[in-house]
Formats: C-alpha cells, sequence, structure tokens
C-alpha cells in the first residue's frame, strides 16, 4: 500500500476562512476554490500542482488511490475535499493531528507548527498569510511559486513528523483514527430538513408566546438589573449568591441556583411565567443548533465531525462546532436525535455497553461480589439499595432503587457526601447530609475492595514522586511509566492503557500531600478516585474502540456516543446486522479475563427511533 500525503492550498479571505467557519461550511461554499495542491508519494520528491478544478482532477487520477493510505495534518479537512470535490476515497486515512493528540496527550498543542518544532525536523513557514484575499488567478508566477514551496515544505514535514508517530501509536488506534475521520469524510447520515424547519419554527413561536403570556419586553428578561426590578415589583426578593470567581455578592439567576429554581413554583402564576420567558429567552442552544443542522441539511449529508483522543481518557468528542455527544433525548429538544435519518434502503441500530464503567471499576479492583452480581444479571441497583435501607430485594420501591443506582454510578470514585446530595437533588431526590454520609459509608463497607483500590491509586502517585511507584489491579493492569522524554525536564508520567497509549499526567507536583498536574487550563487536582475515574474510563474507551473495528469489519460505524456505537445497515440485513452488533457489543477482550460485558440495542430509521 502506499503512502500519500497531501496537503490543500484554498482560497481564503477575512469573512470566509476556517476562522469565521466551520469546516463543512467552508468546503461546501460557493466562494471555496483550491489554489493548489502538494502530493508526495512514498519517500519520492513531494509534487505542486495548480490549476483550474478540472485540471487537477485530471491530475489526482493519475494516483492508485484505492491502494494507497491518504496522510496529512488534520486529515479531516484535505480527505473531505478529496471525497466531496473529486469523489477519491482511498483505502485509508492517516492524520499526524490525531496521532500527536494520542502520542503527546490533549493538553498538548498539536498544530503542524508546534508539532514540528518540538521534534526538531525544521520549520513551517508563514507564506499562506501573504495569500490572504487572493485568488488562484490573481496570484503572480512568482507568488505562485513561492506558494507552492510552502506548500511542499509542509508536506514534507508532515511526512516527517508521521515517521516520527507512527513507532508509537498502535495499528488499532490508526485503524480507529480512520474510522473515526470516514465520519466525517464519507458521510453516511442525512437530515430530515421539513422535520427541522417546523421544529425551530415552533421553538420560536413557543419563545414569542411566553413574552405574551408574561406580559414583559425582552430587554428587561435579558438584563440581571432589569430583571431584578421587574422580581421586586412582583413582591419578589431576588435570590442572590456568593460568586465563586470575585467572592462578591451578586443576582442567582442561573437555571442551577436553588433559589432561582424555587421561583418556577412560586404560588403567582405571573412570577412562573416570567422565570419560564427568563429561562427560555436565555438559552439559546437549541434554536441555534436546529438552525446549524437546517444549513447542513440544504448543503447535503450531515459530515459527523469526531475529535479522536478528545479527552484525557481518551474519549472522543464533538468537533466542528457541532457536538453530537449531547443531544437531548428529553423534551422537544429531542427532535433533533430524529431529525438524523439513514438513507434510503437502510437502519440505524444504536448499541449501547451497558454499565461499562461500573462493570470496569468491579472488575479492576476485584470487588468480586459485584463482579459476579454483573456476571449473573443481577439488578445491582436493587442490591446497593437493599444495603443502603436494610431490606430484602423485593421491598425496594422505585425511588429506593434510584438511589441505589445514584450510589453504585456515582461513588464509585470517592464521592464525597455534599456532592452525592446534591445530584440526588438534581434528580428530584432531597435528603439530609447526615443521610448522604451514611450512605456513602454503606456503598464503602460493601464495597471495600473499591475503597483500598482507591488507596491504592493515592499511593501510587506518591511513589510517582520518588520513581518507584508499581503495577496494580486486577492481572496488574494498571501500570505507571515514566514519560521519559527529550523535549522537557517536568516530571511526566502516565499510564499504560491495553490499547499500548498511555493516559499522560504531565509535569507532576506535590504540595502538602496534594498531586496536581499541568493541563492548558492551568494546573489539575489528581488523587486517588479521579485516578481511579480516569483509568476506568480509558479502559472502558479501549473497549468500546475494539468493539467499534469488530462492527466496522461488515458495517458501517456512523457515531460514537460516550457508551454507544452507532451503525448503518440494509433493511433487509436488519436482524442479522442487530444480531453481530450485540455479539460485538457484548464479547469481552482478550486482556479483560473475567470482565462481564453486555449491551442493549435499538433499531430505527431516525437516530431518535433507536433510543439514543
Amino acid at each position: 500500500m502506499n503512502l500519500i500525503t497531501i496537503d490543500f492550498e484554498t482560497y481564503y479571505d477575512r469573512d470566509y476562512s476556517l476562522k469565521k467557519l466551520t469546516m463543512e461550511e467552508y468546503i461546501r461554499d460557493s466562494r471555496f476554490e483550491i489554489i493548489g495542491i502538494g502530493i508526495k508519494v512514498n519517500n519520492e520528491e513531494t509534487m505542486w500542482a495548480s490549476g483550474t478544478h478540472e485540471q487537477l482532477h485530471d491530475f489526482l487520477q493519475e494516483f492508485d488511490w484505492g491502494d494507497s493510505a491518504v496522510l496529512a495534518h488534520n486529515t479531516m479537512f484535505d480527505g473531505a475535499i478529496l471525497s466531496w470535490l473529486f469523489n477519491i476515497r482511498p483505502k485509508l486515512y492517516l492524520d499526524t493531528l490525531c496521532m500527536a493528540r494520542a502520542v503527546h496527550g490533549v493538553d498538548t498543542f498539536v498544530s503542524l507548527a508546534a508539532l514540528v518544532k518540538k521534534h526538531k525536523l525544521g520549520t513551517k513557514g508563514t507564506e499562506v498569510l501573504d495569500a490572504l484575499g487572493i485568488k488562484r488567478e490573481d496570484f503572480t508566477e512568482q507568488q505562485l511559486g513561492e506558494y507552492g514551496d510552502y506548500c511542499v515544505n509542509d508536506v514534507d514535514l508532515t511526512h516527517a513528523l508521521f515517521k516520527k508517530l507512527s513507532t508509537r501509536v498502535p495499528k488499532q488506534e490508526l485503524r480507529l483514527v480512520d474510522l473515526t475521520l470516514r465520519m466525517f469524510i464519507q458521510p453516511e447520515l442525512e437530515l430530515d430538513l421539513p422535520l427541522l424547519e417546523q421544529h425551530l419554527s415552533s421553538v420560536k413561536n413557543h419563545k414569542k408566546n411566553l413574552l405574551v403570556k408574561c406580559g414583559t419586553d425582552r430587554t428587561v428578561l435579558m438584563s440581571n438589573p432589569k430583571f431584578a426590578n421587574k422580581l421586586e415589583e412582583l413582591g419578589v426578593q431576588p435570590p442572590e449568591k456568593i460568586s465563586p470567581t470575585t467572592g462578591q455578592t451578586t443576582h442567582a439567576f442561573s437555571k442551577s441556583d436553588e433559589g432561582f429554581k424555587k421561583l418556577l413554583t412560586d404560588s403567582n402564576p405571573d412570577i412562573r411565567n416570567l422565570i419560564e420567558a427568563r429561562l427560555s429567552l436565555k438559552s439559546t442552544l437549541e434554536e441555534t443548533r436546529t438552525q446549524r443542522f437546517i444549513d447542513i441539511a440544504k448543503r447535503g449529508s450531515l459530515p459527523v465531525p469526531l475529535r479522536y483522543y478528545a479527552a484525557h481518557t481518551g474519549r472522543w468528542g464533538g468537533d466542528d462546532k457541532i457536538n453530537m455527544q449531547n443531544l437531548s433525548s428529553r423534551g422537544k429538544a429531542k427532535i433533533l436525535k430524529h431529525s438524523i435519518v439513514a438513507p434510503k434502503g437502510y437502519m440505524l441500530i444504536d448499541c449501547d455497553s451497558s454499565q461499562i464503567e461500573a462493570r470496569v471499576l468491579a472488575w479492576l479492583a476485584e470487588q468480586e461480589d459485584l463482579v459476579e452480581a454483573f456476571a449473573n444479571k443481577e439488578d445491582v441497583y436493587v442490591k446497593m439499595a437493599s444495603k443502603i435501607y436494610d431490606i430484602d430485594e423485593a421491598e425496594v420501591t422505585k425511588e429506593q432503587r434510584f438511589v441505589g443506582k445514584t450510589t453504585i454510578l456515582g461513588c464509585g470514585y470517592g464521592m464525597g457526601h455534599e456532592k452525592f446530595k446534591d445530584q440526588l437533588q438534581t434528580f428530584g431526590t432531597d435528603i439530609e447530609l447526615s443521610e448522604a454520609k451514611r450512605i456513602i459509608q454503606v456503598y464503602r463497607e460493601t464495597n471495600y475492595s473499591i475503597f483500598m483500590f482507591w488507596k491504592k491509586a493515592n499511593q501510587m502517585l506518591k511513589d510517582m514522586m520518588n520513581n518507584c511507584a508499581r503495577s496494580f489491579g486486577v492481572d496488574n493492569i494498571v501500570k505507571p511509566v515514566r514519560m521519559v522524554t527529550r523535549y522537557s525536564l517536568d516530571k511526566n508520567y502516565g499510564i499504560k492503557l491495553p490499547s499500548g497509549l498511555c493516559m499522560r499526567y504531565s509535569d507532576m507536583k506535590e504540595s502538602n500531600g496534594e498531586f496536581s498536574y499541568k493541563g492548558k487550563a492551568g494546573r489539575t487536582k489528581i488523587y486517588g478516585g479521579k485516578v481511579t475515574e480516569n483509568v476506568c474510563q480509558a479502559i472502558a474507551r479501549c473497549i468500546i474502540g475494539e468493539q467499534m473495528l469488530k462492527i466496522a469489519e461488515r458495517y458501517k460505524v456512523v457515531l460514537t456516543v460516550h457508551d454507544s456505537v452507532v451503525c448503518c445497515v440494509p433493511e433487509n440485513d436488519l436482524d442479522d446486522a442487530r444480531h453481530y452488533v450485540e455479539k460485538c457489543m457484548s464479547t469481552t477482550p482478550e486482556w479483560a479475563k473475567g470482565l462481564p460485558i453486555t449491551c442493549e440495542s435499538g433499531v430505527g430509521k431516525s437516530y431518535g427511533q433507536c433510543g439514543g
């Protein structure tokens, strides 16, 4: 298989650029124009080509794309141009940007300029800055030649960077990079435009009706001082809080503020209407996201932008101003999920790995009774509730089971009683602090091996600082490593994952018995419970990654959200496909013997119908 390294240079100006538009908007815009392309086949001399679309099309046909891997820095962009404008679909997509995130961590700057400087590969040019607002036909021969030299240098640097990174990224992860990029570059999903337009109209009308209902001007609702005055006119003392940033007293007008939430249930309907109207006008996410979906639908299919290795634990995240990871399944907002549909003749299967992190935690900490309960398909939430309330499992009520569920899913990483109380309260269950403390204690006594696992993780942090950290967990799967690098003198540590990659903790420091590491946003505290959470999430991600690749051997994987995988299958193969997908999502990896995993699936023409 050939390795073809590419880099497209394209027209941009002050109003039309990737800083102003999403990648999808930019490429599908009528103003889009290719200035030229740099191409390197294997280790051959890099070529530069510039010309009309037809000339570039003919030039690109000279290469054997069907037996080639395409490499770029941000292949989502260059691959999309190849696919959308030239109908070129290579055998494999590679991306040094994705690879750098996996190797160097999400808190590292991964621009090509930063990476080639880090690896001492050369210097990235700046000639692209001189091309602002210049169409291809307006370049002088000299300018075009200089631009070509700039592009060739970028291609050569990307190729050299790939050689550096490829030895540190396992083949399985390279396949996941390819799978992630294909969701955007070769989109399968479509959008229901009439449904989206109907929903947007409904949202706007709802806001108008709320304004009429509360009888208040929009400016009053959007201004904190004016809104406070309006509340006082209605005989309500505006709720206040201490700002965590300034330490000053300020209005508590956030939808999460307890004083503000209480006003939603006030006996006075005028106050309730006012609060509802304020919340509706302040919340613009649904409206803007619906409009973005409408705009995409008018341009074509839905390229799913997922950021590979977006989180510290390796999980995927939203990209290109579309966060597919947090589409609502409740209320009217669920319409967005229903607007995402399979193409004609196909159906969607959404398969979720049930309780994967809780299962990993029990297995990892060798909490044998909990592992056995999961393996026997027992209701672990009911079992926990029976312990909490000291009653038979048959006597557990729905509300008590919910407390048990919250305990199992929320207390596995060292959560304190105050946070636990707040978490229950968020979902409408109010308990005293003393009761929250008691429940936490019951959990820790019942799951003593998990409790001790936090202790071991915290000891590992101490040992890391002394360069003597030891492996622990089932089969010693938690493997601390020193991230030796010639690029930094910081104390960089990591935990080796089953994927072959490492979860990094850069510039670890200890102060008064507390540990922290360096991220882009500053220093982040780390402790035994947090390490445990990181490890569980990272291992769960390793499992999901393997499952995705297995599914992709037979069917198109079109989306992954948290612990679920969505794939597109032919209608006439739905039953067999569902069986195959469920089998893939219920198979324990070789390296995780004894870990009981299972899944739940839903099918539908739309993503919303799948139950996702």
